[in-house]
């Protein structure tokens, strides 16, 4: 059988973000995660980092090219984080605006290699979602980014609910991309180095997704399809105490905030939530992740140009699972959420 290798959380970042993001650190922008993840990247001389940045504002020849070495067909391109959710509302939107042109570019030079997904600034969540409109009306992108947290708060506020109802309107997901923890939570994660993609992303990005679930959300919007990458960050591991649990708060009566949903918050998971495998090329979790969720909920992501590992591909690969599941894997899971 064959198939096509789509890889769904690919960054990139146009180099007018990756300037605002120097001028951020050097006027002493006031998150700790913001510093440690962008002056790394930033302030370091190390040829390998230095070539991270090239490959993250390449949309060109350097970027094909390294598909082309990894045999993947298309990547659907992401604003990487913290996207423009580190300005304030009006510059977000502008921000977001001006990158979505440039990506939607991109995908007109190449339509067969790229796809992507819109920027918006939940600062401003009416704006967010015009722009959403914008961007998968007037430049054919195929759903929403959003790099987790935005000045601490999570979409599971109502306030934002805009956005979820532009995007469930629009029949496209939203992308819940890890950012660094908030100033509120990142403390003992960055005492040991822990505030990155080695585990402060997950715990981060699992809290932001758990949020929405019990808030409600998918009661108020309940075709709201949203994807979170890294098999999930976590989750699916944690679907029967997070049952369990969840039930005897309601039942006790616990937590005001606490509500009684329709369903158990695993069923939302595994209706409303997609994951994908971006940074976790590990045979194990990926076939838990499938048994667990069922093989249409999993797609296949590299996490370019972060981890751009080629011998990583060989690991899906050889996946012991049949070929048609392999190809939604790759190729048809990716063509039916974000409608290739």
């Amino acid at each position: 059988m064959t198939y096509q290798r789509i890889a769904a959380e690919e960054a990139f970042a146009p180099s007018e973000i990756l300037d605002r993001y120097r001028v951020l650190l050097d006027e002493g922008y006031r998150d700790p995660g913001f510093h440690s993840l962008w002056g790394f990247y930033l302030d370091n001389p190390d040829p390998r980092i230095r070539q991270v940045l090239a490959r993250m504002s390449d949309l060109g020849d350097l970027r094909l090219g390294d598909m082309d070495r990894t045999g993947i067909a298309k990547q659907i391109l992401s604003l990487t984080a913290p996207g423009v959710q580190v300005f304030d509302a009006a510059e977000g939107t502008v921000l977001a605006r001006s990158s979505n042109d440039f990506v939607a570019d991109a995908i007109r030079r190449h339509p067969d290699r790229f796809a992507g997904l819109a920027a918006i600034a939940p600062q401003d969540p009416i704006e967010a979602a015009k722009e959403l409109e914008r961007g998968v009306n007037k430049l054919g992108l195929k759903g929403a980014i959003v790099n987790s947290h935005t000045y601490g708060e999570y979409l599971d506020d109502p306030k934002f609910w805009p956005i979820f109802e532009a995007a469930e309107a629009l029949n496209v997901p939203i992308y819940i991309h890890p950012t660094t923890p908030s100033p509120a939570m990142i403390g003992p994660f960055l005492e040991r180095g822990l505030d990155g993609a080695i585990f402060g992303f997950a715990v981060e990005t699992g809290l932001h997704l758990l949020r929405i679930i019990v808030s409600g959300a998918f009661d108020r919007f309940p075709r709201l399809k949203i994807v979170a990458g890294h098999l999930g960050e976590g989750l699916p591991y944690w679907l029967f105490r997070i049952d369990f649990m969840h039930s005897r708060m309601v039942s006790a009566n616990r937590y005001a905030t606490v509500k009684k949903l329709r369903r158990k918050p695993s069923e939302y998971i595994k209706e409303n939530v997609y994951v994908t495998t971006s940074g976790m090329a590990w045979e194990p979790p990926i076939l838990y992740a499938q048994s667990v969720l069922g093989v249409d909920r999993v797609l296949y992501a590299m996490d370019y140009p972060y981890q751009f590992v080629p011998e990583e591909v060989g690991v899906t690969d050889n996946l012991p699972i049949a070929d048609e599941d392999k190809k939604k894997l790759y190729q048809s899971n990716a063509e039916s959420v974000f409608g290739l």
